[in-house]
């Protein structure tokens, strides 16, 4: 890994924290580190799995009815944009196993005593906001090709989705506008969050570190992305149950990656954790 310092901008106070270019071997090495980490921890930890679980199921059965069917599809993957909030916890847990403290189930919700929470919760916010962006512009795809026309059935849905022009045009744009914002919550919350569990900076700045990170290394994110992807889909079936060891997984593979993204060696001591 090769470290990378951005330049600063003028009207920035504090230096912007330095990223690092990273490689293939450094995100299979963040996913089989993370694999570790849930292989000790996951006696006390697949309950955190569960909620993702749950929420996986309310929103298909939310979505299964008339008026809200067109958005099945948007809602169920526009779930995983919120996935890096719902791993808050288990980055808190990798912090406190790296640094050799003990870890109890409880620990998972020690955030909340962080200084930084509030700008956990800015960042949760935003992306919230974009989770809501990606159910706006579902819409007025489905509105575009389709009309007004509502589906009575689910099986009179997905049988016009899968055999018929429009809805092949609507996979496809949907697939793409998909991806698009998927890039961008993964350009923003790689880094981020777990830098806010692992020091005392505001959201601006774990934002930034984290936008430039994933661009100093923007054919390995799309690696990411795509490893990301294919684990949500494998845990959603059937029924989202899987989600509950894939999210742990993921939640600690995040963070070994986050201490490839960033140099955390420049960042002061005095904003690094150390209980």
């Amino acid at each position: 890994m090769a470290t990378q310092t951005m330049s600063a901008s003028r009207s920035t106070r504090t230096k912007p924290i330095p990223v690092r270019t990273i490689n293939d071997d450094d995100l299979r090495s963040s996913l089989r580190q993370g694999w570790e980490d849930f292989g000790d921890l996951r006696g006390d930890l697949v309950f955190a799995g569960l909620i993702y679980t749950v929420l996986g199921l309310a929103a298909v059965v939310m979505t299964t009815s008339s008026p809200l069917m067109p958005f099945f599809y948007p809602v169920v993957a526009g779930v995983a944009l919120l996935g890096p909030v719902a791993a808050v916890g288990f980055y808190e847990l990798a912090r406190r196993r790296e640094n050799g403290q003990e870890v109890h189930w409880f620990n998972f919700a020690d955030v909340r005593r962080r200084p930084s929470v509030d700008d956990m919760g800015m960042v949760a916010g935003l992306l919230l906001v974009i989770f809501l962006g990606w159910l706006i512009s579902a819409g007025v795809l489905y509105w575009l090709i389709f009309g007004w026309a509502t589906p009575t059935s689910i099986g009179g849905f997905l049988a016009t989705i899968f055999t018929t022009a429009k809805g092949w045009t609507l996979i496809i744009a949907g697939a793409i506008v998909g991806a698009i914002f998927g890039w961008v919550v993964l350009a923003l919350s790689v880094a981020s969050l777990p830098m806010l569990v692992d020091c005392d900076v505001s959201a601006a700045e774990a934002v930034s570190a984290a936008w430039r990170a994933a661009h100093a290394n923007k054919r390995e994110m799309i690696r990411w992305g795509v490893v990301v992807t294919a684990l949500l889909v494998l845990g959603s079936i059937p029924l989202f149950v899987g989600l509950a060891f894939v999210l742990p997984w993921l939640g600690y593979s995040t963070w070994h990656l986050y201490t490839r993204l960033v140099d955390r060696e420049a960042i002061p001591a005095r904003r690094r954790r150390r209980d």
